[in-house]
């Protein structure tokens, strides 16, 4: 199996180099750290969204899979926790850097799942950071999704994989070790920004992100360890830090369009200014048009929900 997926990697070398500058990095000099988190659960840190583990003896689920150039090392670092080769994937969202290893681990065998619109929208290609993404081939889609949710019975734990509303896209997973007690927010929180990604082309939306940090704060307590999409382990702290700081700017967008200020203006005074932090991956302006369009569409629904009465 190593062999095989060697030469996967390989190939796909160039995929990883002709990512948006921000993203770009040699393979060869990636490192997959490990940090175990309790009895057969981890997290694995290498160079996209931070990937989660759980080993045993029913197999081995991995919770997104980085890049495609890098699978032969995140096998090894599983290997080296004790795990067997990859059985199950979960896809916390569709974005590259989460699911950029399915293909050579459906070609492995392993079974990919994800929420219903991760498979939709990684068949249909897009554009996301000026890079269009193509249709992903066949083996690199998901085959078992869901709407909701799903409970993997497995290594001694139960595992939620629950669809809380979406917020970063419209296809957002968390993962909660019932018994381990920890949870996987994918990219609903990034423990290293200032500011959340809120992919509006991909049915994000800042409403339904507070929302669902407020779903998956109730699956936690002071002792949950919270393995974020990007960024360090935190906890409960930590998680609702994140959650008011979004909360907290949806408020003040709120109170400038009440007030009837444009878009323009609100970007010229900028009040979020302040939190910006050079080398972020999302800057002050990007958050505030995304929360500006959430509260667009927000807008507009509910124009639409007080349309014409029906009569029953």
């Amino acid at each position: 199996m190593r062999t095989i997926l060697q030469l996967l990697a390989t190939a796909a070398v160039s995929v990883l180099l002709a990512m948006p500058a921000a993203a770009q990095v040699d393979p060869a000099k990636v490192e997959i750290r490990a940090e175990p988190l309790g009895p057969g659960v981890a997290v694995l840190f290498g160079a996209g969204g931070n990937m989660g583990v759980s080993h045993g003896p029913d197999g081995t689920v991995l919770i997104d899979d980085q890049f495609a150039p890098l699978t032969p090392k995140i096998a090894k670092a599983i290997a080296d926790l004790g795990g067997t080769p990859v059985k199950y994937v979960v896809n916390t969202h569709w974005h590259y850097d989460h699911t950029g290893g399915n293909e050579n681990l459906g070609k492995t065998g392993a079974t990919i799942f994800a929420h219903d619109n991760v498979r939709v929208r990684m068949a249909a290609g897009a554009t996301l950071l000026g890079r269009v993404i193509p249709p992903a081939p066949p083996i690199a889609l998901p085959v078992v999704t869901y709407a909701d949710g799903i409970t993997f019975h497995l290594n001694g734990d139960q595992i939620h994989a629950v669809n809380t509303g979406g917020g970063h896209t419209d296809g957002d997973t968390v993962l909660h070790w019932a018994k381990a007690n920890v949870v996987h927010t994918g990219d609903l929180m990034m423990s290293d920004a200032p500011f959340p990604f809120i992919d509006v082309s991909s049915g994000g939306n800042a409403v339904n992100l507070v929302a669902s940090l407020d779903k998956v704060l109730a699956m936690t307590d002071d002792k949950t360890k919270v393995i974020p999409g990007h960024g360090p382990v935190t906890d409960k702290a930590g998680l609702k830090a994140w959650r008011d700081r979004i909360a907290g700017g949806l408020d003040t967008v709120r109170q400038a369009r009440a007030k009837g200020q444009s878009l323009e203006a609100f970007l010229a005074a900028n009040p979020f200014k302040p939190m910006d932090r050079e080398g972020a991956f999302v800057n002050s302006e990007a958050f505030a048009r995304a929360v500006w369009a959430s509260l667009d569409s927000e807008a507009t629904a509910k124009k639409h929900d007080h349309g014409p009465a029906h009569k029953h």
